[in-house]
């Protein structure tokens, strides 16, 4: 029987080498690859082309968010599993928008991570059992109410968010440009851009926009 090819992508070392434990005690199971960015993941997606992919939500250089869109454009075979600790419907909206077959929390993926890695090899979605209770709820009220249910789209465009993601975490225009392989005027127009969909003119205003969206982490409180 052949094995389900999985790749972990996550920026703690820790946390990749506990999944790869838990899932390498299935017989069934392999981890063949792992990432600590979500640019390294896609890199790895076009690479190894694994049947699974359980990825961070919040990574720097790429976030998981659109780690996973662009995984799920370029290598549609591939199965997303987004594993995070942000127990929220925004998230879980942005993530199935974006391709992903699942959405666990970490809190359970030990109990829940190789029961949603089969599914998903199935071609099967996952939920963590609350997130599930609460997309059932969400989906029967709006249908008793005649409604359908919200969906959302979002402001920004892939390239933009990339944007937005590296200016959140620091980088000038010059970097930008190097590690996007565009032009510094073309980062400058995507950056513009940006602050004119979001209503955000600082980068300040646009850091704290990227930590609220689960875009960055940051171990610091945002300010006022």
């Amino acid at each position: 029987m052949d094995k389900i090819r999985v790749l972990l992508a996550d920026d703690h070392t820790v946390v990749r080498q506990g999944l790869r434990v838990l899932l390498e005690a299935e017989s069934d199971i392999a981890v063949v690859g792992e990432a600590e960015t979500g640019r390294q993941a896609v890199q790895l997606a076009r690479k190894l082309v694994p049947d699974v992919i359980v990825m961070d939500i919040a990574m720097p250089n790429l976030n998981g968010l659109e780690a996973t869109r662009q995984i799920t454009r370029e290598v549609p075979a591939v199965r997303l599993l987004v594993l995070s600790s942000y127990n929220d419907d925004e998230y879980v909206h942005q993530v199935t928008e974006a391709g992903a077959s699942g959405y666990l929390l970490k809190q359970t993926a030990a109990t829940d991570l190789i029961k949603a890695v089969r599914e998903a090899k199935k071609g099967n979605a996952f939920f963590s059992p609350a997130i599930s209770r609460r997309l059932v709820e969400r989906y029967r009220e709006a249908f008793l109410q005649g409604a359908p249910a919200k969906k959302r789209t979002d402001l920004l465009t892939s390239r933009e968010a990339e944007v937005l993601q590296l200016i959140a975490e620091g980088r000038a225009n010059k970097q930008i440009a190097a590690e996007l392989c565009i032009s510094i005027k073309t980062v400058e127009k995507h950056r513009q851009q940006v602050m004119n969909k979001l209503n955000i003119h600082d980068i300040a205003g646009l850091t704290r926009y990227a930590i609220a969206r689960g875009i960055i982490e940051s171990s610091a409180p945002l300010e006022a």
